[in-house]
């Protein structure tokens, strides 16, 4: 009888460590794939824009940012080149670059899994088709205008889900996170997005970078970032 009853006290032991291992398990699961579904869902959303209201949405974006005092203010900015259905960055690029401004676009290297800050001076002749045919400086300016990730004052960053916090998700390459982390950790950081893409709270990792202050259509979402 005393061997059956610890026979059973073991067993139950053992079944109930498989739980806790299946438990946590299933919520380490859970975890990366909830980030993954709401990115999936959002982008698959956002793709389903139609050309003409991102249009009218990427102006009104564009010109809260231009009364920004912050804009005023500065004087290197790092901005992206729209790519599909992302908020739309030539007016703002073209409006900083007739006021004076320098203007800093990335290249991705892939192989290093890192972005190169490039300055660039004319939209028309200073970019080619890159990586996933993103329009990049071309390839005489990635040796003589390079610029260093400390003389840059504002980041405006793409992304794919944003939350009411600052938090950013992007498309799961992490190269703006590492630029953020590593090259340029005293910038400010913008990022632009389309309302439907904020939502109230999103499941970060610890790499993951937090934004200063998020531009949408309808509204300027400032966070307190330490």
């Amino acid at each position: 009888m005393i061997f059956f009853q610890r026979t059973v006290y073991k067993n139950r032991n053992f079944r109930e460590n498989q739980g806790l291992r299946f438990f946590f398990k299933k919520k380490r699961k859970d975890f990366l794939v909830e980030p993954a579904l709401t990115r999936k869902r959002t982008l698959a959303a956002r793709d389903r824009l139609s050309w003409h209201d991102r249009q009218i949405m990427s102006d009104k974006i564009v010109k809260k940012i231009l009364l920004l005092d912050e804009i005023q203010s500065s004087e290197t900015f790092f901005l992206y080149v729209a790519f599909r259905s992302e908020v739309e960055t030539i007016n703002l690029i073209n409006e900083l670059l007739r006021r004076g401004k320098q203007v800093v676009v990335p290249v991705t290297l892939v192989s290093e899994k890192r972005l190169l800050p490039v300055v660039i001076h004319d939209m028309d002749n200073d970019l080619v088709a890159g990586y996933c045919s993103i329009p990049e400086p071309r390839l005489e300016l990635r040796s003589s205008n390079i610029i260093e990730g400390n003389q840059i004052d504002i980041i405006f960053l793409p992304g794919s889900v944003f939350d009411e916090e600052g938090g950013r998700m992007g498309y799961g390459g992490g190269y703006y996170d590492r630029f953020l982390a590593h090259e340029a950790p005293l910038a400010k950081r913008i990022g632009l997005a389309f309302e439907m893409q904020v939502i109230d709270k999103l499941t970060l990792q610890t790499h993951d970078e937090i934004l200063d202050l998020i531009v949408t259509e309808k509204r300027l979402i400032r966070t307190m970032r330490k």
